[in-house]
This record gives structure tokens, sequence and C-alpha cells, in this order.
């Protein structure tokens, strides 16, 4: 054995959902758990996704939830182990009540992701759980002759040697990384043999040149209530869009983000319309456009005709251009008003990443074949999902799957009962 080296039954590398979830299924096992995190506190991008209400999960039926995936077969799996139901009542378990929101999303009560993570730190300190802060994975040298894998890990004291029996990296994906989620574990792991897909970003922005008058007046701004279609794909879908200075994003565009992303890359550009009044069927709006406008602007009588105003009305002219300025066919245009879109706003700049590491690698517990004892879990793995829950729900889901084959393994290692040295 090298000199100077921590030795460690289970080294959790990630304190954000995934991994703290592993790490609770080793504990409750009696399993001595050592987490680690580069961050100065645990869950970072979590307290982050608490901003907005704390979205856990959502109340849509299974067969539903599951294909809002892109792998909807193999998350499926993981979720048979933790769905919506099981989530919830974990989070009740911490004294954390959970309600259905008008959209089927579901929140805490208290809308803020805080008293959960305090609650959950609390109980998995009492559980044994040693969660160490401002320590960053380095990479790992060797399996050493007791099937233990020796780590480099960088501390605020220098460099560490930790030797693990069982390793789960749970250190997402590469968005947000002043949060942790910075993907610099994607070049050791593949020198190390780990295959990767590349990461890129998925509930994303996308950039687009607006007019400065548009921007002046209405940047920041969000336009509820319209309807997106993404040329070449099914997307056809309403909600809320926000125009920032870049370009466009908000929830509508997030759900459509994979399909116009990948749109992109194929084609170098990707082709929406939007449903300005997604309401009403163009033979509406055809039948309240019917009579003559006569003297009156083309605002007046859009106003008037069909309330078509402010943002809606701006983006009108924007995106329709001469014949939106002539009034020429314009029931059309209101009904499906065109917009191409040809680059991604950064990754950084993602709620999430597709990407990762590859499932071809992986056993149904999420460990390598080619390192045994090393097991994966949460965002950095290669799939994605939209907002409105399913991402952090899978992200528990496939921390549980993880812990329990990490578990799994050190038992049939016959190594449970390794101590702190």
């Amino acid at each position: 054995m090298h000199q100077n080296v921590k030795i460690v039954p289970a080294l959790v590398i990630g304190a954000g959902p995934a991994g703290l979830m592993a790490a609770e299924q080793l504990a409750l096992a009696g399993i001595p758990v050592h987490v680690i995190d580069a961050m100065p506190s645990p869950g970072r991008k979590f307290l982050r996704a608490g901003i907005g209400g704390l979205n856990l999960t959502h109340s849509e039926s299974v067969p539903g939830f599951t294909e809002r995936y892109s792998d909807p077969a193999r998350v499926g799996a993981w979720l048979q182990q933790f769905d919506a139901v099981a989530l919830r009542q974990w989070a009740l378990a911490l004294g954390i009540e959970t309600f259905v929101g008008s959209s089927g999303r579901v929140f805490p009560v208290g809308l803020k992701a805080a008293p959960l993570l305090r609650a959950w730190l609390q109980r998995l300190r009492q559980q044994g759980v040693v969660i160490h802060s401002r320590q960053r994975w380095l990479g790992f040298e060797t399996t050493l002759e007791n099937g233990s894998v020796l780590h480099s890990i960088d501390t605020v004291d220098g460099q560490q040697q930790v030797a693990a029996g069982v390793t789960i990296f749970a250190v997402g994906g590469g968005s947000w990384a002043r949060l942790g989620s910075d993907g610099k574990w994607v070049v050791p792991l593949s020198n190390a043999g780990i295959r990767s897909v590349p990461l890129k970003p998925t509930n994303c922005g996308f950039d687009y040149a607006w007019s400065d008058t548009l921007l002046a007046r209405y940047a920041g701004e969000p336009l509820k209530t319209v309807g997106l279609t993404v040329a070449g794909t099914d997307f056809n879908r309403k909600g809320e869009v926000l125009v920032s200075r870049h370009g466009v994003q908000g929830s509508l565009i997030y759900a459509a983000s994979s399909m116009i992303r990948d749109e992109i890359e194929l084609h170098g550009e990707a082709q929406i319309y939007w449903d300005l009044l997604p309401d009403q069927t163009l033979e509406q709006v055809s039948e309240l456009l019917r009579p003559s406008r006569g003297k009156e602007s083309v605002s007046n009588w859009l106003r008037k005709r069909l309330g078509l105003e402010g943002l809606r009305l701006s983006l009108f002219y924007e995106l329709g251009g001469d014949t939106a300025r002539a009034g020429e066919n314009v029931a059309n245009l209101v009904k499906r008003l065109p917009q191409t879109l040809r680059s991604v706003r950064p990754l950084d700049e993602a709620i999430s990443t597709a990407g990762g590491v590859m499932f071809q690698g992986l056993d149904d517990n999420l460990m390598s074949v080619v390192h045994p004892g090393l097991f994966f879990a949460g965002e950095m793995l290669d799939w994605e999902a939209p907002t409105g829950g399913y991402l952090l729900n899978a992200c528990f889901a496939s921390g549980r799957i993880a812990g329990q084959g990490a578990l799994g393994y050190l038992r049939r290692q016959g190594v449970c009962d390794l101590a702190m040295q």
C-alpha cells in the first residue's frame, strides 16, 4: 500500500442531488461514506434551482413522464426504482411537504430548496456521512491489489491520495461552472478509458440579432401563451418565451431546445414558427380580419381586431418584415411567424447539458465495465431531459441506482466492514 494514503470504503465525488442520494444508500446500510465537493458548500446548483421555486418532479402519468427523456427505456428503469411518488414521499420524510401546481409540476410547499437541503444534510450527517468541501478530484492513478482505486484529490492543505473500495462520480455536466459543474472531469476519465460523448447545451437559449428598437423596449420581457413549432420535428406546443438581449429563451424554448440544437448541428440553422394567437384557429383569425381596414394603420387594425399589441405586435413586425408592414398575408403570419436560429448560447449558460459518460461502458448498476468499483450518476451521464421536474427526478433516481449498485459491489467484494484509517 502507498504511504500516507487515506482508505475509505466509499467515496462520492460531487455533493449535488445525485451524489448525496448515492451516499444515502450506502449510509443506510452502515457503510462509512466520504463525499467531496469542489465548492465551499454542498448542493450549490440545487440551491440555484430553488430560486425559481424548486421544481422537484412532475405529476404526469408514468408513460408520458418517461417519454420526456432522450433515453426513455434506460431512464425509465431508474424511475421504476424512484419515481415522482417516491420522491415526494422521500421529501415528506425530511419534513418537506409538496404540492402539485396548475401546470402539473411538483414543488415543496415553501417553494425553496434551502430547507430541504438543510434537513437532508443533517440526516446524512446523523447517518455517518462525512462531507468535505473545497476538495477537487484530479484523477485516479491505479487500482490497488485489494481492488480499491487510488485517487488524487486537491485540498486546501495540498494534494492528498485516497483509496476507495467504491467510488461514485456525480459531478454534474458542463453548465454553470461557477456552481461546480465545469466538465473538467471529461479529460481524466477519457484518459482512463471511460468514454464520453462531447458535452453540449440543452434547456438553453439561442442567439438572434434583434433590432435596437425592439431591444430598447422589450429586452427581458416575457411573452406568455404563444405557440411554437420547430420545422423538421413534431414539436408543436404553447407556453412562455423571453426576448433576451442575445436572442430567445424561456420555458417554451427550453422545451424545444434539444430539437432546435440538433437541427442547427445538422443543417446550420433551425427554422421555427411562432403562433401569436395559439388559442384561435387560422380560420377564426381570418374571419376577425375579414372587414377591410380601410385607412386605418396596420397596427391599429391588428390591435382592434386581434388584440395584438406590445411585444406581440413588435414581434409580428420584427419577424414578418415588409409583408407584415404592408398588412399582407396577416392571418398566416400571425399563426405562423417565421424565425431562423443559427447558433446556441454558450454551454455554461445552459440549465443543463447533454452528452457525458457513455452507457455502453456501464452496466445496469451504472458501474464502469473497464474499471469495476467506479460508478456514475446524474447529469454527467449521456442523457437529457426537459425542465419541469424531469431532470431533477432522474438525477435523484440515478444516484439511488448507483448507490445501491455500489453497496452490492462492496458486499460481493466482502469489504463492507472497511473503516476509515
